[in-house]
């Protein structure tokens, strides 16, 4: 009786030891939860070298699997994989958030931002927070923080000048898919026209469009300099995606774990912002020295008219209330 009695009390201690092991950090469990992330952004991007900052600080407790170049899914074909469980991280553009949330429009408007600084202090304020919340509630991620990866400017094949937006007329600007998209190109006076981001350098080598909108980075990254004239340094948009992760798994973490893998994101995002800045101010040169011509049209023009045509659109009629303002005073 005494030998079953002892058994008994060791198995029943092993397997409570066991259950407090279990709910501790999934880590600890032989098979850590797999983070698969998906994002359009090759493997030679900093950004990619961000999320291996990232899944370095965090392979500890998680087995992460990075996708690139839209191999897993398709340049705004992510959320929904994220929604559907079939994600649990990936590197979202706010207009494919706006889609489902028009609240998001505002901030894919040009000229809101003045710079990665303001970008940052925006999400990281009780104004960001408001959308974030938005973002939680009704489509199931959590926004870790911006991805910022350069001022967008226009990048031409033909050898027109521009100075203001009327020279912008009859000019095919590439532009991803989604209304908030397209309405930005038709807000710097280009005509618009959806194509996939695999899809931009054969567009400019064959003609089937006339230019593209993409932050300095990515230019040299995508090889776009090969089959363009010229650089129109417009900055019409800071540039950024969103990092986040589905509620799953951030929910199944308790605080401490929540805080530790913000963290990890901050650190990661904050490393490749720096990069991209750097970066932004050696490849101005690097493509005049390939033969482009880099040159700043008249950007106060270019803000009065993107400003007025976002303000007489239907997309302004769900921003919030006074957040343009609050932002600019940021």
């Amino acid at each position: 009786m005494t030998l079953n009695a002892t058994r008994r009390q060791f198995l029943i201690g092993t397997a409570l030891a066991a259950t407090a092991v279990a709910t501790t950090w999934p880590a600890l469990a032989q098979d850590k939860p797999k983070l698969r992330f998906s994002a359009v952004f090759s493997e030679q991007d900093i950004r990619a070298q961000m999320m291996k900052k990232f899944s370095d600080a965090t392979a500890e407790n998680f087995t992460f699997e990075g996708y690139y170049g839209g191999n897993l899914f398709k340049q705004g074909t992510e959320l929904v994989a994220l929604q559907r469980g079939n994600l649990e991280m990936g590197n979202i553009a706010p207009q494919d958030i706006a889609k489902q949330v028009p609240a998001w429009s505002i901030v894919t408007a040009a000229y809101l931002f003045r710079d990665a600084a303001h970008l940052k202090a925006f999400f990281a304020s009780d104004l960001g927070a408001e959308l974030k919340k938005m973002a939680s509630d009704q489509l199931g991620i959590h926004v870790l923080g911006p991805t910022y990866f350069g001022a967008r400017q226009v990048g031409l094949k033909p050898d027109t000048k521009i100075t203001t937006p009327a020279d912008m007329a009859g000019i095919k600007l590439r532009m991803p898919g989604g209304d908030s998209w397209q309405f930005l190109g038709t807000a710097l006076g280009a005509n618009p026209t959806a194509m996939a981001y695999a899809e931009v350098y054969t567009g400019l080598q064959t003609g089937a469009i006339d230019g593209q909108d993409n932050p300095l980075p990515n230019v040299e990254n995508m090889k776009f300099y090969e089959v363009m004239s010229q650089i129109v340094l417009t900055s019409h948009l800071v540039g950024f995606d969103l990092l986040v992760v589905s509620n799953k798994v951030w929910d199944a973490m308790n605080p401490e774990q929540q805080a530790k893998f913000q963290a990890a994101a901050d650190a990661a995002i904050d490393f490749s912002t720096e990069a991209h800045l750097t970066r932004e101010k050696e490849l101005v040169e690097l493509f005049k020295g390939k033969g482009l011509k880099v040159y700043e049209p008249d950007v106060a023009a270019f803000r009065k008219f993107a400003q007025e045509k976002y303000l007489a659109s239907d997309l302004a009629k769900d921003w919030p209330a006074g957040m343009v303002d609050k932002i600019n005073a940021l």
